[in-house]
């Protein structure tokens, strides 16, 4: 049986519209609301035989209400976004703007002195590769929406421009099964019957 890695989105901080780079934020009333609403359905990946989480306080905190007391991976810290960290995405606009219009053209782009795109989703995907493998080992791990759309791409080699169609929700749940190099997406609904008409 493969390794599972079941990825779980931090709660919010603020509105997603104010949104910072590399937001260092604890999570505010709404977040903590939001997790009092589904620590019933999340707690059960606890029984994972590892726990992480990203440094940022939100993950960390996130990660403690749900019951997981995760050990914090510097690898799954949110992209290196250099002088823009701090700034919402319209913040930098207003002050650099063919700089943003190059950071989301091109993956190489370090326009703000940090880290590229593709460098960001290498990490990531470098830390998923090196978890350890033990035949139907589960893991969890608490992170930003930006590091598992870095993830998710990584697993299904899509182009890097496919990380700004990806839309991750706090507090919903991603899961990977595999190893190193062989990733899959896995979907874990629950079918629901039909209604008889």
């Amino acid at each position: 049986m493969p390794l599972r890695v079941t990825f779980v989105a931090a709660a919010r901080s603020s509105p997603l519209l104010a949104e910072r780079f590399e937001d260092d934020r604890p999570l505010d009333q709404a977040g903590w609301d939001e997790v009092q609403r589904v620590v019933r359905d999340l707690i059960p990946l606890a029984a994972a035989e590892l726990r992480y989480c990203s440094p940022t306080p939100r993950s960390r905190a996130t990660g403690d209400a749900l019951g997981y007391t995760p050990l914090v991976q510097l690898a799954l810290r949110d992209c290196g976004m250099g002088r823009w960290r701090g700034l919402t995405l319209a913040e930098a606009m207003a002050r650099e703007p063919e700089a943003v219009d190059l950071w989301l053209a091109d993956p190489r782009a370090t326009p703000h002195g940090g880290e590229s795109l593709l460098e960001f989703i290498a990490r990531v995907g470098n830390w998923l590769d090196t978890r350890p493998v033990e035949d139907g080992g589960r893991i969890v791990a608490v992170a930003e929406p930006s590091v598992i759309r870095a993830a998710l791409v990584y697993v299904l080699k899509a182009p890097p421009s496919t990380y700004w169609n990806i839309d991750v929700r706090p507090l919903s749940t991603t899961s990977v099964t595999g190893r190193a190099g062989r990733w899959n997406l896995r979907f874990d609904g629950v079918p629901t019957q039909p209604t008889r008409a």
